[in-house]
Order: structure tokens, then sequence, then C-alpha cells
């Protein structure tokens, strides 16, 4: 075990954080792309918004433990705890029935929301760009039979970053 630990620390911190690949949290496009802000203080976009209709289910990105859920200047906000120092933030939600300490994974369904949606990732105190962490599935395209003959099993789907 403490062999393991020891070639955790080793890898360097980009290699770690190249294996993050997550379904995004929403169907919908990019309204607002993140945009770092050139100081902690300035303008910037710390995360993707995302255009959605009303009432679309907001999921969790990765399994983890909620360490915020409530309003912030009147926007709701749930924070999950992903491990590994990093956290993702859901925001302008219409509601979400979670509390800071409940444990969700991947996929659960964090709350709705109508218009926009904010998804961000934080890894320690710093925003970084979601985009290179969410992916898309793949899996090999196939027919399905029409004449009530039993379909081929499906083969696997993945998930694919850029």
């Amino acid at each position: 075990m403490l062999l393991a630990a020891a070639l955790l620390l080793a890898v360097p911190a980009d290699v770690v954080s190249a294996s993050r690949c997550w379904l995004p949290p929403v169907v919908g496009k990019v309204a607002d792309p993140f945009r770092s802000p050139p100081c902690p203080f300035c303008a910037g976009n710390r995360g993707i918004e995302y255009r959605v209709r009303d009432a679309t289910v907001v999921r969790s990105v990765a399994s983890g433990s909620v360490t915020f859920a409530g309003l912030v200047a009147g926007t709701r906000y749930v924070v999950v705890d992903v491990g590994g120092g990093w956290r993702t933030t859901y925001g302008r939600l219409d509601s979400s029935s979670l509390s800071a300490g409940d444990r969700v994974v991947a996929g659960v369904r964090i709350g709705s929301a109508s218009g926009l949606v904010f998804f961000g990732v934080r890894v320690g105190e710093h925003y970084v760009d979601p985009a290179p962490f969410l992916g898309r599935l793949v899996g090999e395209p196939r027919l399905v039979p029409t004449d009530a003959t039993a379909p081929r099993p499906t083969r696997s789907t993945t998930v694919r970053c850029r």
C-alpha cells in the first residue's frame, strides 16, 4: 500500500488530470465557454455555461460528496468533491434536493435548470477549463432488426475526451 501511494506521488499532475474523462452534466449548447480571469478577483468565466431547455435535468459528472448545496446571492449551487483535490460546481439550478454531506454517483441527478446552467471545475483553489475533461459516448453503430428477431448483443460504449 505504501508503495502504491509513493508511485501516485511520483506521477506528474498533468498525467493524473489527463485520466479524467466525464460526460457533460447536461445536454445543451455551450452559451459561454471558460475564460480564465487575469487575476483572482477579475472578470472572466470560471466554468462553462450551457443553454438548456426548461426543467433540464443536471447530472453529476463524477462520484463524490456534496460539500455545499444552497444559494449564493440568490442563485442555487451544488459543489461536489470528486477526490484528489478536485471539485465540480453546478450552478444556476432551479432546484436540488441535495445537502452538504450527501454522496452522489456519476450520472445521478444534481437538480434541474432552465435557461442557463453553470458547470465549473476546481483543482485545489484554482478554476480550470472543464472542456478538456468532457467527452462524448462513442461506440460502434449497428443495425437493429425490424422483423422481431433478436438483435445481436451491443458492444460496450465508452466516453472519449479530446
